[in-house]
């Protein structure tokens, strides 16, 4: 079993392993036409359930065989031009490389004992990131797992710098059409079920301040404590981007930890034409960004950044076996002293190699070119009869229903679009998301790959409105 263990005397039976399962993953890409298959659950669950565990292969070349029939055949592939769906962007190869490096090395990011060149990279990473959103020369940072545990962490900051005794009384203030984990960092944080407090958009879904204004007084006036404002740049249904200038202004006011839920939106730090789509941004307290949505970099690559790095104190707790006090006084630099996570994967190499390759202008043009496929997307949208558009992109995301030309009811109308969703799927011929508007069921097209064209986009529309079309045509039959 020894000469599975990757070191000098097995590198050779490493490369030739590795080479091969690159070759067929690099032919299962070349040989994709559709981003999925459309196998259901039931289909592809007695394969897998008929796998022994107990009963190795002992051979890696049948293990990629195996691997072939259980999940690269029928995995969905984020690459192809007709996936539209979620947050997931095609990955650039630079990154690609970097993450076969990474797992090889197999450093751990928590001591420098266990990283040394990995913790330069990754503060050299943090610290260009805090300079392009522009936090100042006292900003820090640390790579996460993903945008919900940036969240998390930026809350426990500013729960932590709230300085109050009772957390009851804390109060967190985000738009209603902010992520999840605003939530469900509340409750992990142990506040109570009032503790955030929704509030409204505009027409555009951007948080209306004079609400915001409204709700920060009121909770002065009841004697709460205003813990925090999350502002969203970016928000997952609609890539709107809240008003970050007045926001600030407001927490300035009323002396709140202002956090920005960036993990969509900072694809904008590296445009090369709409970084002003986010200014204010640079008021932050901290920052929340997903190098895994638009800085097309593999899963997970992600960081949390702040204003001020003595917040950071907050996460830090100290083991003799691992980052004993006195490493401080030596200027050893540990991260895991400002980290939520203990043992961590080298993710920024990723991004590393990525900018050391492409550099930051090659990857915000390909962010541009996703928003301007929005763009033309939209007016594609919104000059069909067929179809009903939420709002303008701010970023790469569109809102929308198929509508029937003759007069249906509005429930009948959200059934055909689930309907419509769930049939596309199962084709496999695209992979379009949905979400809820005013309680009806809408569609939604997440672009993230500079590879789709508006032709796409207008063949998915055709594709959507025939599978609607035929499930109310079936609906007018089963009634009559």
């Amino acid at each position: 079993m020894r000469s599975h263990l990757l070191n000098d005397t097995t590198a050779e039976q490493y490369r030739r392993s590795v080479t091969d399962g690159v070759e067929r993953v690099a032919a299962k890409l070349a040989a994709t036409d559709r981003p999925f298959t459309g196998i259901t659950v039931d289909a592809l669950s007695p394969r897998i359930d008929a796998i022994d565990l107990d009963q190795p292969l002992h051979d890696t070349g049948a293990v990629l065989d195996e691997l072939e029939d259980v999940y690269l055949r029928d995995a969905v592939y984020f690459h192809h031009p007709r996936y539209l769906a979620h947050l997931n962007c095609p990955v650039v190869i630079p990154a690609v490389l970097g993450e076969a490096v990474l797992s090889a090395v197999n450093s751990s990011l928590d001591t420098w004992d266990q990283s040394a060149g990995g913790t330069l990279i990754e503060r050299k990473l943090i610290d260009w990131t805090t300079e392009r959103i522009g936090l100042g020369p006292a900003a820090d940072g640390v790579f996460t797992s993903g945008g919900t545990q940036s969240n998390l962490q930026a809350l426990l900051l500013a729960r932590e710098e709230a300085k109050s005794d009772h957390l009851s009384e804390l109060r967190i203030f985000a738009s209603e059409v902010s992520h999840f984990s605003v939530k469900k960092s509340a409750k992990l944080l142990g506040l109570g079920p009032d503790a955030v407090v929704s509030i409204p958009v505009d027409h555009d879904k951007r948080m209306q301040t004079v609400a915001l204004a409204r709700e920060l007084e009121r909770c002065a006036k009841d004697g709460l404590v205003p813990m925090a404002v999350v502002a969203t740049a970016g928000t997952t249904d609609f890539g709107s981007i809240d008003p970050l200038p007045e926001i600030a202004e407001l927490c300035e006011q009323f002396g709140t930890w202002m956090h920005v839920d960036a993990a969509y939106g900072c694809g904008l730090l590296a445009s090369l034409k709409h970084r002003d789509r986010i200014s204010g941004i640079e008021r932050a307290d901290s920052v929340t960004v997903d190098y895994h949505k638009s800085f097309f970099q593999p899963v997970s690559s992600s960081a949390v950044l702040v204003r001020d790095a003595a917040t950071l104190r907050h996460a830090t707790y100290h083991a003799e076996y691992l980052n004993p006090r006195r490493m401080v006084e030596e200027r050893i630099p540990n991260q895991v002293d400002k980290s939520l996570q203990t043992t961590r994967r080298f993710d920024a190499l990723k991004l590393w190699m990525t900018l050391r390759t492409m550099g930051a202008d090659g990857i915000g043009q390909l962010f541009d070119e996703v928003c301007e496929l929005a763009r033309e997307g939209w007016k594609l949208i919104a000059a069909d009869p067929r179809f009903d558009v939420v709002v303008e992109p701010s970023l790469s995301t569109l809102v929308f229903r198929y509508i029937p030309a003759a007069v249906t009811d509005p429930a009948e109308i959200d059934r055909a679009n689930l309907y419509a969703r769930k049939a596309l799927f199962a084709s496999g011929d695209a992979i379009v998301a949905g979400t809820k508007v005013g309680g009806r069921h809408y569609l939604k097209f997440t672009l993230l790959n500079p590879e789709t064209q508006a032709s796409d986009i207008a063949a998915v529309l055709d594709l959507i409105a025939g599978h609607a079309e035929q499930y109310l045509g079936e609906s007018l039959d089963r009634a009559s």
